[in-house]
């Protein structure tokens, strides 16, 4: 597929563009074609393809390995399990920068499902796409209740954490949380909005927040890119010393 020869942008930021749409849709995986491919593909000068690889090398998006080719590099985002903290919070720990677009905000009325987690027949339903680095790293779904919703409704939602918000603008303090995590193949709605593979496998998770009083506060159901985020734990093996 050729470039736009006619653009003003420089062909190798286009290529570099390209390239990385392609890994982020999935359609280069591991390892990226070798040059001679990337050449042909894109009907571009061996210098152009150095030119947007090693610019991508350097934006950690690629990496070289000496007589094998050049691979796939994607920072992950760690998030440590019994830490109860914002994707915000996460992403900036990994020096990233974080992101995000406000998709949909309305008043819902919940399933039965819903109405048994969260104790509320109705709630505030945000839906939220989330950034790292610009990239697409997941979609958020959050149930508030009404009032709370409506509060954080009067904020710059494309800008703020919503956990800064409802601790340090709106005073509800967070306690506790219980998180269910599992792998999904990513919906065709929210591969659109990505713009990745329908293919793409996803970590879904589901977590629930109460404040110090036991209130509800939050019900969060996300999807996030495996490639991109991982969990982690810290567990220790009990023994006896006799």
């Amino acid at each position: 597929m050729p470039l736009n020869y006619v653009n003003s942008i420089p062909l190798h930021y286009q290529l570099a563009k390209e390239i990385e749409d392609k890994i982020y849709s999935g359609q280069y995986n591991e390892k990226i074609p070798s040059e001679r491919e990337l050449m042909d593909e894109f009907h571009v000068s061996r210098s152009t393809v150095r030119q947007s690889v090693s610019q991508l090398v350097q934006a950690g998006v690629l990496e070289r390995k000496r007589g094998m080719g050049t691979f796939v590099k994607i920072k992950p985002i760690h998030d440590w399990l019994g830490n109860l903290k914002s994707t915000t919070e996460t992403i900036e720990e990994m020096d990233m920068i974080p992101g995000a677009k406000l998709i949909e905000s309305r008043l819902v009325e919940l399933d039965d499902e819903l109405q048994s987690i969260t104790g509320l027949k109705k709630a505030y339903y945000f839906k939220r796409l989330r950034y790292a680095n610009h990239l697409p790293l997941g979609i958020e779904s959050h149930y508030y209740p009404i009032e709370l919703g409506k509060k954080l409704i009067q904020y710059d939602l494309n800008k703020e954490s919503f956990y800064h918000l409802i601790e340090e603008k709106l005073g509800v303090k967070s306690f506790n949380a219980d998180q269910n995590i599992t792998a999904n193949i990513i919906s065709d709605e929210d591969a659109k909005l990505m713009n990745v593979s329908n293919k793409l496998c996803m970590l879904h998770t589901n977590r629930k927040i109460i404040d110090i009083n036991g209130q509800f506060v939050e019900y969060e159901d996300a999807v996030y890119r495996s490639d991109m985020y991982s969990f982690n734990i810290s567990l220790t093996r009990g023994f006896n010393i006799e």
